[in-house]
């Protein structure tokens, strides 16, 4: 459920930041709301959970080990080092959250095999897709739609499957 809570708060994250022009204020700001609303409910369903397993004492799975720092680590190398040469190339601004949609969601590609979960692979290709998308955009007149391709549907991806996969997980019987 820890994935999932970390899933919420960046997909609130990037609907925050990336609800602007060329959509209209009210749009963009019922989005945020939204986004908002939806990263609070992944928590309260993050809690009731909490409380649920720690009634149910058993061994739980390391999902932090080698393999996830090593995806991690990479991760974070492409990320930063992926924007300071979009920087250099002198890509324009929004380029940046199509490159960051696109390295998330190979990330979750790269754990679905060390997680042994391939339920966050779909996430993933989504993400990686509208990374793809932003970047491709990028390179057009239509570049003030890159925010809204890679940043507020990739938070919505992000959201939509905290919220789907932590209802279930409320919803089973402890």
């Amino acid at each position: 459920m820890t994935g999932l809570l970390v899933g919420a708060v960046f997909g609130a994250v990037f609907v925050v930041v990336n609800a602007q022009s060329p959509l209209n204020t009210v749009t963009a700001n019922l989005l945020r709301v939204a986004a908002c609303l939806a990263a609070a409910s992944v928590v309260a369903m993050w809690i009731i959970t909490a409380r649920k397993e720690r009634s149910v004492a058993g061994p739980r799975r390391n999902m932090f080990g080698r393999g996830y720092l090593i995806v991690v680590a990479a991760e974070a190398i492409l990320l930063f080092g992926g924007i300071r040469v979009l920087a250099a190339w002198e890509r324009p601004e929004q380029t940046n959250v199509a490159w960051v949609a696109f390295v998330v969601g190979v990330h979750f590609i790269a754990l679905a095999p060390v997680w042994k979960d391939w339920g966050i692979a779909v996430p993933g290709v989504v993400l990686t897709l509208l990374g793809a998308a932003g970047l491709v955009l990028a390179s057009t007149a239509a570049v003030a739609w890159v925010p809204l391709i890679s940043g507020v549907l990739s938070g919505v991806v992000l959201l939509t499957g905290a919220l789907t996969f932590g209802w279930r997980t409320v919803a089973q019987p402890a």
